[in-house]
């Protein structure tokens, strides 16, 4: 069911799966630069209920039906969110006990949330196609998704997901990153100071980052880390190798239970 909660002023699109957080563990589910709640389809609430673990589902601010936000974002948007915003909805949410599931941008912020603040419900964490350093390549794919945006179908296929903030999702997240600043943009920092263990997934096919980003991972992590390259594989493990992906993300979450 969807409902909204208030977090920092501001109403955040939410949708629970299963048990509440007093219940059982919980998943916390943490989107792409483009996506929000909708976008992620069944596959939380099959992987809590294949767990036995509650979920949370959000849209981050400016995305889907969560309120706007203002433009441009910073360079450091994922900063925000992964040392204020985060902690603020994992508190108002009650959530006591859980393991993060970011997806692209959303994996990002984990491990700046995880990294850089005390993270003290975390049990664990997963990510896919995470990025801790900016690479050529992702720079080159956002720009050919301007081009979509723009000139293609990439706009019309996004509102059925974001309605009114269409716009604010796209350009906010195109714009930070394509920003030159961005090519500084740097998270190893974060790495040595995790400690909890960590799921690193990633298409071997990833138009938007190498297999490089989960070397740096595995390499300076300051946890128990694994890594899982998928082939035949691009940037959504969850869609394009979706068997494979849950599998590897029921495996790891049922060991931390």
């Amino acid at each position: 069911m969807n409902a909204h909660i208030n977090v920092g002023g501001n109403r955040l699109e939410v949708r629970w799966h299963g048990p509440r957080p007093q219940e059982a563990l919980t998943l916390v589910f943490l989107h792409e630069g483009l996506g929000c709640v909708a976008m992620w389809r069944d596959f939380p609430a099959e992987l809590a209920a294949a767990t036995g673990c509650g979920a949370l589902v959000y849209s981050r601010l400016g995305y889907g039906r969560s309120d706007a936000c203002s433009l441009p974002r910073p360079v450091s948007f994922m900063h925000a969110e992964g040392l204020n915003g985060l902690p603020e909805l994992l508190a108002t949410a009650g959530i006591k006990d859980c393991i993060l599931i970011g997806h692209s941008d959303g994996g990002s912020i984990g491990i700046i949330y995880a990294g850089g603040t005390p993270a003290l419900p975390l049990r664990g964490m997963i990510t896919e196609a995470a990025h801790v350093y900016c690479e050529a390549i992702s720079i080159r794919s956002i720009r050919e998704a301007r081009e979509r945006y723009v000139k293609g179908g990439l706009r019309k296929n996004l509102e059925k997901y974001h309605g009114p903030n269409t716009d604010c999702a796209f350009w906010g997240w195109n714009g930070a990153w394509l920003h030159p600043d961005f090519k500084r943009w740097n998270l190893e920092e974060y790495l040595p100071n995790i400690h909890v263990p960590w799921l690193a997934i990633q298409g071997e096919d990833d138009p938007y980052g190498t297999p490089a980003q989960v070397e740096a991972i595995v390499k300076q992590t300051g946890g128990e880390t694994k890594a899982l390259m998928l082939s035949n594989c691009g940037h959504a493990p969850h869609i394009s190798q979706s068997e494979a992906t849950f599998q590897a993300m029921k495996d790891f979450i049922l060991k931390l239970k």
